[in-house]
């Protein structure tokens, strides 16, 4: 969450906090699975009536703290809900609906227009009901969304934050899907250590593990729209198969891709107020799930039961329980029924050992943790703590038998990001598997084996899937490259570039806030890249709680690379083509690119945090709670110039022997992690 949320939440949720209490309001605020369509639809004219109305909402299940107070839609004379009432019609019908405002403030909604989205407004004053209509003619996922007066900084209130509801608009012959519609509520504290008072997150109304379990048949096909309904961006990553993004929407128009602009991924980008539309197939069975890739999205800061930074123990007996891990918020759990034999793997299996160290203090008063694997020099020195973990080089259909050793303080858990492999190895303690053979975590000084064959070659990750939010930030993450059968990796060429931070933040609103390390390194050292040569950049994301921008420029001017594959999976013909040098990316994604230095001579690329389009930011006057970020520099020689890769340092120390690839031919990264660097370090290569 850290700084996504602390302009978010400074702009729309500051000085207004609701109450919270564990008894429920005079009206209770339902959740909504966005099955049930609202309205009449008669001669090709939809009839709607909404009320806005004011209750209770629980999105931790009926036993949970109630949020009151808290305005939300409801359809005339029926139950108020979270997401409201589900406009959904075919493309052409013509929409008639009436919406009254029981409120004590002017309502102000949007998307209940001919242009939808945040184009057009309709103002329903205290007490008044106002008749809107329009006919929407193209096919796609759109909203309505409202606030009751306006924020103190032009937001919405925390009581405003469930005003909002979905709308389909249907072509012809259109597949079953499921809506899963994104909300959030928070309220900041300043003398909390967190800066928050109570907070949450919710798909469909609900915060996990209270959300919706979904149920498919092995071979099914599925189809998701995701929509966006709060003011920062989510990463939203499926364990275990790619999706086949269709369309992305902003409200106002929906964008669907022709076959050629068609796309795999694992995760997803869903910016603020923006909707996705992607299909999938069920082709393996067990317990998977579906959440945002932001760990602190997932963590206690997003469970009502934390109150100032503190979770009272004694609720948590009301959660369905994965102790010793446990998540919250927006996680969707989905169940994959086998239909036939599952397919046995063949040949003997590589062994792999994984150790998992910590050591205290290494990022201030946070611990540095580190993955370690047998046979590497790291493995014979019992105080190496490399970051980001070994790479591990796989070939395509080659099983492997991976043990984790946990040597560390806390539980262990790795999940093998963007690999299609069976429920049980997929990394989530208490939930991969089925029936009762589920994953359990790795107690301290415990170890556990699992076996899974990479099916694909390209660029993956694994990471801790404990207490993601502390062990990533802490270091626990690396790279997995897949090679075909008999392909060679060459580290002269084929570049590793891995982005995360140096620990976690703890206060979301004023820090201070985790430095960006790349490779492990505030101040990597240079690349030296040869004119006229191709090189392959992986990009890996696990840097915090926040869109990074990565730019190569020469000049004031970017230059060109060609992406090849997004999240592991080769991009088609017709997307893998040159283009500007300029990416943002969210934690969980991976991208490789190719470049060619075309000639000698200066340049440089930049590493920043990055807002996506939508995101709120603080009005004039509000004081910001860093300071602007300096940067480390990452230099990369082509010929007598230098290419050099600016990292944001945002404050906190660093233990200065955490990290580095050092002389593993990975030279991108150096040892020795450095403070802040003022500026550009310029490179010379000859």
């Amino acid at each position: 969450m850290s700084r996504s949320l602390r302009y978010a939440v400074l702009a729309c949720f500051a000085s207004l906090p609701t109450g919270c209490t564990p008894s429920g309001g005079p009206e209770t605020i339902q959740p909504n699975d966005n099955r049930q369509a609202t309205g009449a639809l008669k001669d090709g004219v939809l009839t709607v009536a909404l009320e806005a109305r004011t209750g209770a909402w629980k999105p931790e299940g009926k036993d949970g703290r109630a949020l009151d107070s808290l305005a939300a839609f409801a359809e005339a004379g029926k139950q108020l809900s979270t997401p409201g009432p589900l406009i959904r019609v075919p493309a052409g019908t013509e929409i008639r609906g009436t919406l009254r405002n029981t409120l004590t403030r002017p309502l102000t909604v949007f998307g209940l227009g001919t242009t939808r989205g945040f184009s057009d407004s309709l103002v329903v004053a205290a007490g008044a009901t106002a008749e809107f209509q329009f006919t929407p003619g193209t096919p796609g996922t759109y909203y309505y969304y409202a606030r009751n007066g306006v924020g103190p900084f032009g937001g919405r209130h925390p009581q405003d934050t469930q005003l909002h509801g979905v709308i389909v608009v249907d072509g012809p012959h259109p597949p079953p899907d499921r809506i899963m519609a994104i909300s959030w509520y928070f309220t900041v504290e300043p003398t909390s250590p967190t800066g928050l008072g109570r907070g949450t997150m919710a798909i469909n109304g609900l915060s996990w593990p209270h959300t919706e379990r979904l149920s498919y048949a092995q071979g099914d096909s599925i189809h998701w729209r995701v929509v966006n309904l709060t003011e920062i961006d989510h990463p939203m990553h499926l364990h275990g198969f790619y999706f086949r993004m269709n369309a992305k929407g902003n409200g106002v128009a929906d964008t669907v891709y022709s076959a050629d602009q068609q796309r795999m991924a694992v995760t997803e980008i869903v910016a603020p107020f923006q909707t996705i539309s992607f299909s999938w197939q069920a082709a393996r069975p067990g317990n998977w799930i579906f959440h945002c890739h932001y760990a602190a999205h997932l963590s206690t800061l997003v469970a009502l039961d934390t109150e100032r930074g503190t979770m009272d123990q004694a609720m948590l007996d009301h959660h369905t329980s994965d102790r010793p891990h446990q998540m919250f918020g927006l996680v969707m759990g989905l169940t994959v029924t086998p239909n036939g034999k599952a397919e046995a793997s063949s040949g003997s299996p590589r062994s792999i050992r994984i150790v998992q160290r910590e050591r205290p203090n290494g990022y201030g008063t946070q611990p540095a943790m580190s993955f370690v694997m047998d046979g590497t020099p790291e493995a014979g020195d019992s105080t190496a703590m490399p970051v980001p973990g070994p790479v591990l080089l796989l070939e395509r259909g080659k099983p492997v038998a991976v043990t984790i050793v946990n040597q560390s303080n806390d539980h262990a858990a790795v999940h093998w990001h963007g690999i299609e492999l069976e429920s049980y190895p997929d990394g989530v303690p208490g939930w991969s598997g089925s029936g009762r053979n589920v994953l359990p975590a790795i107690a301290p000084g415990d170890s556990l084996t699992v076996r899974w064959t990479p099916p694909r070659a390209g660029s993956f990750m694994y990471h801790s899937h404990f207490s993601e939010a502390k062990q990533m930030g802490s270091g626990l993450y690396g790279p997995i490259i897949v090679l075909e059968p008999g392909e060679q990796f060459d580290p002269e060429t084929d570049w590793i570039l891995f982005f995360g931070t140096a620990g976690s933040g703890v206060n979301v609103i004023t820090g201070p806030f985790p430095n960006y390390v790349m490779n492990g390194s505030q101040q990597p050292a240079a690349m030296e890249l040869k004119a006229g040569t191709r090189y392959r950049f992986r990009l890996f994301n696990l840097a915090g709680d926040l869109p990074t921008m990565v730019s190569l420029n020469q000049g004031d001017k970017p230059v060109e690379w060609r992406p090849v594959a997004k999240d592991g999976y080769p991009l088609a013909e017709t997307q893998a083509v040159a283009k500007p040098a300029v990416l943002v990316f969210d934690p969980g994604e991976i991208y490789d690119f190719e470049f060619v230095p075309a000639r000698a001579g200066g340049a440089h690329a930049q590493v920043r945090a990055a807002a996506l389009p939508g995101a709120s930011a603080p009005a004039a006057g509000v004081a910001p709670a860093a300071p602007a970020a300096a940067a480390a520099a990452h230099g990369v020689g082509s010929g007598a110039g230098a290419l050099n890769l600016l990292l944001p340092t945002l404050g906190g120390g660093v233990d200065p022997e955490i990290g580095g690839w050092g002389a593993r031919k990975q030279r991108c990264c150096s040892r020795k992690l450095l403070g802040r660097i003022d500026g550009l370090r310029q490179f010379r290569t000859d």
